[in-house]
C-alpha cells in the first residue's frame, strides 16, 4: 500500500473512463480522493470505473463533458464542486484524436486539428479550475504529455508537435500559480497499452519492448503512480517539470 494520502482532496480526471485516466481515477480515489471521472463519450466505461472505485470503499461520480467546450466544463466543475466541494488536483488526461500521416502529406486543417484540441482542452479545464485554487492558495495540476514530443515516431507528427506545445505551457503555468500555491507539472509515458494504442502493430510493440532497458512496454498503472505522487504532498516543491515515464527507451 503506498505511503501517499489524499484524504478529503477532489479530483478531477480528464478522460477518465479508459487507459491513463482510469487507472489514475482508481489509485487516486484508492489513497482516499473523492474523484470526479469525465468522459466524453463512453459513458458505460466511466461508469465502470465509478463502480469499480465504489467497490472499494471510494467516493466517485462520472460527469460527461467535451473537456474543449467551455460551457460543459464549467458545468463539470460547477456539479464536482457541488458535489464534493473544491477541486484541488486536476489531471489533464482526456485523448485528442489526430491524424496519422507524414507532416508532409498533411494539409493545415489535419495538422491543425490536433494541435487545438490538445491546447484548447489544456487552455479551458485550466482556466475553470484554478481561480477556486488560487483562493484557497493550493493546487495540484498534471498534464499528461507524450514521449512524441521529444522523440520523433514516423505518422504521429501532429501529435507530437501539440504534445511539445503542451509541455511549454505547463511552464508558463507553474511559473504563473506558483506564487497561488499551485504546482503544475507532466507526465510524458512512451508506448503505453491501451485502446489508444490498439492500431500500434504487435510487432512494434515487441520492437519497443526489446529497445527499452526494463523490457517491456507500459501499462496504465504505470503511469498511474507517478501522477499520484504529483497529486500529493510529497511533491509540493516540485513544479515545472516533465517526467519521462517511459522504462529508460528515451533518458533526457
Amino acid at each position: 500500500m503506498s505511503s501517499i494520502q489524499l484524504h478529503g482532496k477532489v479530483a478531477l480526471v480528464s478522460g477518465g473512463a479508459r487507459g491513463i485516466g482510469a487507472a489514475a481515477a482508481k489509485l487516486l480515489a484508492q489513497q482516499g480522493a473523492k474523484v470526479v471521472v469525465n468522459f466524453a463519450e463512453r459513458e458505460d466505461a466511466a461508469l465502470d470505473v465509478v463502480d469499480q472505485i465504489a467497490q472499494q470503499g471510494g467516493d466517485a461520480v462520472a460527469v460527461r463533458a467535451d473537456v474543449r467546450d467551455e460551457k460543459q466544463v464549467q458545468q463539470m466543475v460547477a456539479e464536482t464542486e457541488s458535489r464534493f466541494g473544491a477541486i484541488d488536483i486536476l489531471v489533464s488526461n482526456a485523448n485528442m484524436q489526430f491524424v496519422m500521416k507524414p507532416i508532409l502529406q498533411m494539409n493545415w486543417e489535419e495538422f491543425s486539428q490536433k494541435l487545438n484540441d490538445e491546447m484548447k482542452a489544456a487552455f479551458v479545464l485550466t482556466q475553470a479550475v484554478t481561480p477556486v485554487m488560487i483562493k484557497r492558495n493550493y493546487g495540484r495540476i498534471i498534464y499528461v504529455s507524450s514521449s512524441s514530443a521529444d522523440l520523433p515516431t514516423p505518422y504521429l507528427g501532429a501529435h507530437g508537435a501539440a504534445k511539445a506545445a503542451l509541455n511549454g505551457f505547463v511552464k508558463y503555468i507553474a511559473q504563473e500559480l506558483g506564487p497561488h500555491g499551485v504546482t503544475a507539472n507532466a507526465v510524458s509515458p512512451g508506448l503505453v497499452q491501451t485502446d489508444a494504442s490498439r492500431y500500434t502493430p504487435e510487432q512494434v510493440k515487441e520492437q519497443i519492448a526489446m529497445a527499452t532497458p526494463l523490457g517491456r512496454v507500459a501499462v496504465p498503472d504505470d503511469i498511474s503512480g507517478v501522477i499520484a505522487f504529483l497529486a500529493s504532498e510529497e511533491s509540493r516543491f516540485l513544479t515545472g517539470t516533465c517526467t519521462h515515464v517511459n522504462g529508460g527507451i528515451l533518458m533526457l
